[in-house]
């Protein structure tokens, strides 16, 4: 049995994440010849460029985990009195992730366009259903989505819930997001405590 260490990002395409998120030209600038995710996300933190770091680690962490990783930081920052339908998408995103089957997947999505696709759980769980293999309804022809696209929800649902109810906190929420992305490349859960009022 391997005693190494859990690297979820060891394999990640660092060009082709870079690519996908465009970088501002500062942010391009501070990242410019790094080779691995990891020095990606140091060079792009302690540049203050955290928003970028969380869209880079949507497209960098494999898709189930940054599903996952997309349903924490919407925990985190989620409202006491969070709408039954963007509780119900967040719950069929998590269980896609617990057991990645098209129905589940599917069910993802159902449930992310009963919520209105406006909050960071429908992001999550939209971003599920576009880690299948088509879009288009079953049975009908298939339709891929783009590879891009699951990459982009999870980022997008990030930025929702740093934003979410007190935007003034965004920065350090984006700051535990990053932590908690880097817990989950390494094989934990990533779980970080509901926000206090």
């Amino acid at each position: 049995m391997s005693t190494a260490a859990v690297d979820k990002l060891a394999s990640a395409d660092v060009r082709l994440s870079l690519a996908r998120i465009e970088p501002p030209p500062a942010a391009a600038g501070v990242v410019a010849g790094l080779q691995s995710a990891h020095e990606v996300i140091e060079a792009l933190v302690g540049g203050g460029f955290l928003l970028e770091a969380t869209r880079f680690l949507a497209h960098a962490l494999p898709r189930r985990e940054a599903v996952w990783w997309s349903c924490m930081c919407a925990r985190h920052t989620a409202p006491g009195d969070l709408p039954k339908p963007d509780t119900a998408a967040l719950a069929a995103a998590e269980e896609w992730v617990r057991r990645t089957s098209d129905e589940n997947r599917r069910a993802a999505f159902a449930h992310a366009q009963d919520s209105g696709f406006g909050t960071p759980e429908a992001w999550a769980a939209v971003a599920a259903f576009w880690c299948g293999d088509s879009m288009s309804p079953l049975g009908q022809v298939a339709v891929p989505p783009a590879p891009h696209l699951a990459g982009t929800a999870v980022a997008g649902a990030v930025a929702l819930a740093s934003v979410r109810v007190r935007p003034g906190r965004q920065a350090e929420r984006l700051a535990r997001f990053v932590d908690s992305a880097r817990a989950i490349a390494t094989g934990a859960t990533g779980r970080i405590p509901p926000e206090a009022a």
